[in-house]
């Protein structure tokens, strides 16, 4: 167990991922100011017995000292019971609400006082204690006792505010849990993906198990239309497997023996056998989890700040009602009960429930809306910080392109441009070198056939030479055609219009004749320009930081639109030049994908992780983009300025209604003549609207959609 740093309530802790990751429902501790996870059936089910006991004794109360004597004065009905009555029967119904369904709020009283806290259960123990205390107290005195007292005769009590403020703070309170419940959807739709059993080999059979009793190398057997249990590796058979739920990419992708496989995605067609990789706690899934758990756990610095208003606002409450008591009780003829009633108002409407939950309402609500838009963000502070970013530093490789060359131009020059492609393949066919795969992959895409070459003899630093179907083939970089006494010719003029554009050209000649260009190249990701020009029309800074030649980088920036292009930095020179940029005043978010981008990263004040890179890479990340899609960069910061919006927001209405009504209560607008009094009963209403209208509000971020 821990205590909370605000309220000085005790707080579960769950550390066993696997064990815990089911049936599990997100909570506030019981002084509702830190966020923590509790059993849901146990809690929500007490929480909801003791809303429905509190109105059920308290309602008839309310009805009988309220609403009947108004409705008696109205239409001139006379009461068949007077105010004795009324006392023991408030006594009687309201003692148990007091003490049973109240005693909550004791128990917080007594928690946060021994860690010398005052909270949002102090308020409301002491005001119901101080309206249940006195109206017991008055109920067995005598009237002479009575008159000397307190100066009337009259037996006034409140007991029907102490029991329907108990009611009415539980039922918001209820009604919280059910909104935050809500709020949770995107992790438990996570959670249900799971799936429960997993079919396995065994000694040659197939043996159904628990998915928490498969073990790393197990052989899992997973047909057509079932969730693959764990991460994998397909070791036998080929299907299309869903990833939809990790990636957002709604096409599936094709599986062949050796590809990877993730716990959760659905197999589509084929019967597979894969070797389980990852398991539990390791699992991709499980991870994903357990980051949306501790970023909706975390505090983000501007809860920081309430919480330290919020330990100066109650003992400030305390004092302001005290003050009120004692000048409507000294100053005025109106009396003791009639003070008590001020003091209980104010110390209610003032309870600052609404203030604790402002932040880790939005916080929780806005995570989880990442989590469905695939933006795994890790922490609060992440989410707050980076409404603040300013510029956005890219890599280049991996991050902005494909991380893999492609061909991207073929130009002809004295052969037809499908045999420019399919010579220059075959002689490449079996190359391991990454140009030549990239020549094979696009000669392949074309359905082009290839033959076998012979004589093949790769010259490094300068090409290939090979003989494809008794024809001579060279393929190479200018400095092959000299050596070999092949005039360029017009393949000269292609040459520099493409290496200006960052590309690398490969010139083929077929029997000691230029026949063509090919040129390859990194290849920018499609969706990469659209969040170029979406970070640029919010006002934010774009910058390129790579290790690539400055020529290639420059004309990628050209294409991309960057502001800035800083080529040819080594790995460990990246970290220098964030700093830099954040010496110069600047809120700096990097976004990478390979290990050298993790030490930027994590210095970055906002380091954004491309899923599909490294595992450094995105332990270093504060916020991880599931989906590979940089459009999700502009997401990230849209959904970071929509959260702190709604946290503010909360917040003013939190403090509109701590403070507004405290005048109010204390008697303010009745004092002036306006003949307006807050009744004990009305200031819990009001106490408990408000924090329903701050998770009301913060679940409007559900509908939060990303513009770019």
């Amino acid at each position: 167990m821990a205590v909370d740093p605000v309220c000085g309530m005790y707080v579960a802790e769950a550390t066993d991922l696997k064990a815990e990751v089911r049936g599990r429902m997100y909570h506030f501790c019981s002084g509702t100011c830190q966020l923590t996870f509790l059993r849901p059936e146990a809690e929500l089910k007490k929480l909801k017995r003791d809303t429905a006991i509190s109105l059920l004794l308290a309602t008839p109360l309310v009805v009988l000292v309220m609403i009947l004597p108004l409705l008696a004065a109205a239409l001139g009905w006379t009461l068949p019971y007077g105010e004795d009555e009324t006392a023991y029967l408030g006594l009687l119904l309201a003692t148990p609400v007091q003490f049973a369904p109240g005693w909550r709020f004791y128990r917080g009283t007594w928690d946060a006082l021994r860690n010398r806290m005052a909270n949002m259960d102090v308020l409301i123990a002491l005001g119901t204690s101080a309206a249940w205390g006195y109206s017991a107290f008055v109920t067995f005195l005598p009237t002479n006792v009575l008159a000397n007292l307190f100066g009337t005769a009259q037996r006034l009590t409140y007991f029907e505010a102490s029991a329907f403020i108990i009611a009415l703070i539980l039922l918001g309170k209820y009604m919280e849990e059910l909104a935050k419940g809500r709020a949770s959807d995107a992790l438990r739709k996570l959670m249900d993906l799971q799936p429960r059993t997993a079919t396995v080999l065994r000694g040659g059979k197939e043996e159904q198990v628990p998915v928490e009793q498969v073990l790393v190398g197990d052989i899992l057997v997973v047909r057509p239309g079932e969730r693959i249990p764990v991460d994998g590796v397909v070791v036998d058979g080929t299907s299309s497997v869903d990833e939809s739920m990790l990636t957002g990419e709604s096409i599936p992708i094709d599986k062949l023996p050796g590809a990877e496989v993730f716990g959760a995605t659905i197999n589509k067609s084929g019967l597979l056998k894969c070797r389980a990789s990852k398991v539990g706690q390791d699992t991709a899934l499980a991870q994903i989890i357990k980051l949306v758990e501790d970023a909706q756990q975390s505090r983000a610095p501007i809860q920081r700040l309430v919480d330290r208003v919020a330990a100066v606002f109650v003992p400030a409450v305390v004092t302001a009602a005290l003050v009120a008591f004692a000048l409507w009780y000294f100053l005025t003829p109106r009396g003791f009960a009639w003070s008590l009633s001020i003091f209980i108002a104010v110390i209610i409407i003032a309870c600052p429930c609404a203030l604790g939950i402002a932040t880790p309402a939005a916080i929780m609500v806005g995570t989880g809306k990442g989590a469905e838009n695939g933006l795994l963000i890790k922490g609060a502070e992440y989410l707050e910080r980076a409404r603040k970013v300013t510029t956005v530093v890219f890599d280049k490789t991996g991050t902005l392109t494909k991380g893999k060359p492609s061909v991207t131009d073929v130009l002809p020059m004295g052969l037809p441009e499908a045999d420019v492609l399919r010579l220059a393949a075959s002689a490449e066919k079996g190359s391991e070198h990454p140009l030549g795969e990239a020549v094979v992959r696009a000669s392949e895409s074309r359905g082009l056939p290839l033959a076998d070459p012979t004589d093949f003899e790769a010259i490094p630093g300068h090409g290939i030479r090979a003989r494809v179907g008794g024809r001579a083939v060279l393929l190479g970089n200018r400095r092959l055609l000299e050596a070999t006494g092949i005039p360029l010719g017009a393949a000269e003029g292609e040459l520099s219009k493409l290496q200006e554009q960052g590309k690398t050209a490969m010139i083929l000649a077929v029997d000691g004749k230029v026949a063509g260009v090919i040129a390859v190249a990194d290849t920018v990701k499609g969706h990469s320009g659209a969040a170029i020009a979406a970070l640029r029309r919010m006002g934010i800074e774009v910058v390129m930081l790579t290790g690539d030649n400055e020529r290639t980088a420059k004309a990628i920036g050209r294409e991309l639109g960057f502001d800035t292009v800083i080529a040819e930095v080594l790995p460990g020179q990246k970290v220098e030049k964030i700093r830099a940029l954040q010496a110069g005043g600047k809120v700096v978010a990097m976004v990478g994908d390979g290990i050298n981008d993790a030490p930027a990263l994590a210095q970055a004040d906002v380091g954004i992780a491309i899923g599909s890179g490294t595992d450094v890479a995105m332990e270093a990340g504060g916020i991880v983009l599931i989906k590979d899609d940089l459009r999700d960069v502009v997401a990230s910061i849209q959904l970071s300025r929509r959260t702190v919006a709604k946290i503010r927001q909360n917040l003013f209405w939190a403090f509109f209604y701590n403070t507004a009504f405290i005048p109010v209560a204390a008697g303010a607008l009745f004092a002036l003549g306006l003949g307006l009094l807050l009744h004990p009963v009305f200031a819990g209403a009001a106490m408990g609207f408000s924090s329903v209208s701050v998770v009301t509000n913060s679940l409007l971020l559900k509908r939060f959609r990303p513009h770019v």
